[in-house]
């Protein structure tokens, strides 16, 4: 039987059981009425659970969800989605245009295109372990503190099976199979806003952007929110309560995934950066899940104008100005630089953030797989190297982490030669993907398409 992953009802009530005590609304006694019933848990990590509900389990989880979407939150008027609200929240918002800067040479957003891809390949073959299954795998083979791609040689046959690397990515992320970066969101995400700022320009709307999904996005390469919205487009719900109905994933990771185009086309313009991410966004998220969408772009937009690995400080101060100062996200990213600042041993930093955030997060959620992405780069004071390697290991959403650090230290690294031969050999100048003509694109040619799409100064506002 087809099992279909994040989007059955009965699977989607646990985790909205699970977004409403976080964000602030009262769910208990639709919960009991759940269980009472017989309802089971969320799937802890995949986006299924083994067994087919029945059909009265079903229709009592549709009915609950949106019984739950109506309960008030006591956290709505600090952690709003509508942007007016959002700006009035923040006193530091950046300046409108930013400030003079010359734009990026392709060769830095070469740089930054590999550094995601090299970052989001190190993390696929760890992608849904758990902390200490990574430390092990790592440490079998002399690889930890991580320091390189991951490798299956030597790792005992009881490891191994205690902790199978991920299913999907075994046969193409290891050190000793990587032939080209293979195909996965944290890329194919990237591709998709090259061509809607293509189509559409920097005032594209987030209409436009669910007109491009349903033209280019194949459905089976979307997962937790995207997929959602994907379904809510289906079924005639235009956004951007697409971001809403019967969507517990809407303060997951996946609209920061998709942040870095809008930071890499507007270089020294955080502001502008973090609205066109918030227009994305909103096709498919809500709250601290678009915000964090928001500071990754306004944190690469002035990554992409930095003197160097050094300017990693004031680049994460920027991204904190566009998110409500007491949001959750702020308040966690927060946290994450100061554990970073002050813990000399980054596994002792990880801990510290997974006890804080692990027993009530999900492993893909915005808020602690934001807050590590801040710590690593912090811990390693922007190195392209130091920063990957300890946004993977910190666990969670491995590739993804990986690659937005990736970017980000890679921009401030400012050109591919830069970036140690180790990393960037192995995928040959290649992308796999399904989204449009670009699979099998070159770096180097993405980006040229990304400075194409990245004003002068003689045409900024």
């Amino acid at each position: 039987m087809l099992r279909l992953t994040w989007v059955q009802p009965e699977d989607l009530l646990g985790h909205e059981l699970r977004q409403a005590a976080l964000d602030g609304r009262e769910p208990s006694r639709i919960a009991a009425r759940w269980r009472a019933a017989g309802g089971s848990e969320a799937p802890l990590r995949a986006g299924a659970s083994t067994e087919p509900a029945s059909r009265y389990l079903r229709t009592l989880a549709e009915d609950l969800l949106d019984e739950l979407a109506d309960l008030p939150s006591r956290l709505e008027d600090d952690e709003p989605t509508d942007l007016a609200k959002i700006r009035s929240l923040c006193p530091d918002w950046p300046s409108e245009g930013g400030t003079a800067h010359a734009p990026p040479t392709p060769v830095r957003h070469e740089a930054a295109w590999l550094g995601r891809a090299v970052g989001c390949l190190l993390g696929k073959p760890v992608e849904k372990l758990p902390l200490e299954a990574i430390r092990h795998l790592a440490g079998s083979t002399g690889n930890w503190p991580l320091a390189t791609y991951f490798t299956a040689r030597g790792v005992p046959a009881d490891l191994l099976a205690a902790h199978p690397w991920n299913r999907r990515s075994a046969t193409t992320s290891l050190a000793e199979n990587i032939d080209g970066m293979p195909e996965d969101d944290d890329l194919n995400y990237p591709l998709l806003n090259l061509l809607l700022l293509r189509r559409h320009g920097r005032t594209f709307t987030t209409t436009d952007v669910a007109r491009l999904w349903l033209d280019e996005l194949p459905p089976g390469r979307t997962f937790t929110a995207e997929r959602i919205a994907h379904r809510n487009l289906l079924l005639g719900i235009e956004p951007p309560h697409t971001a809403r109905h019967r969507n517990p994933f809407r303060e997951w990771i996946g609209a920061l995934i998709r942040a870095d185009v809008h930071g890499w086309t507007n270089p020294g313009d955080p502001a502008a950066a973090a609205e066109q991410a918030h227009r994305d966004a909103t096709l498919t998220h809500t709250a601290n899940g678009v915000y964090a969408a928001m500071f990754t772009a306004a944190v690469i937009a002035r990554a992409a104008t930095a003197t160097g690995p050094h300017d990693i400080h004031a680049c994460l101060r920027t991204g904190l100005t566009v998110i409500p100062p007491n949001s959750r996200l702020a308040r966690a990213v927060h946290h994450a630089i100061r554990l970073a600042a002050s813990i000399p041993d980054f596994d002792t930093v990880v801990d510290e953030l997974h006890a804080t955030h692990a027993p009530t997060h999900h492993w893909v959620h915005a808020i602690p797989n934001t807050a590590l992405i801040a710590a690593a780069l912090t811990h390693a004071n922007g190195d392209f190297t130091g920063s990957i390697c300890r946004a993977v290991s910190g666990g969670w959403d491995t590739d993804s982490n990986g690659a937005t650090a990736g970017s980000v230290a890679a921009l401030l690294a400012g050109t591919p030669a830069a970036l140690p031969d180790r990393w960037t050999a192995p995928l040959k100048n290649r992308l796999a993907t399904s989204v449009a003509d670009f699979d099998g694109t070159g770096f180097d040619a993405l980006a040229h398409l990304t400075c194409a799409l990245t004003p002068s100064e003689a045409t900024r506002p």
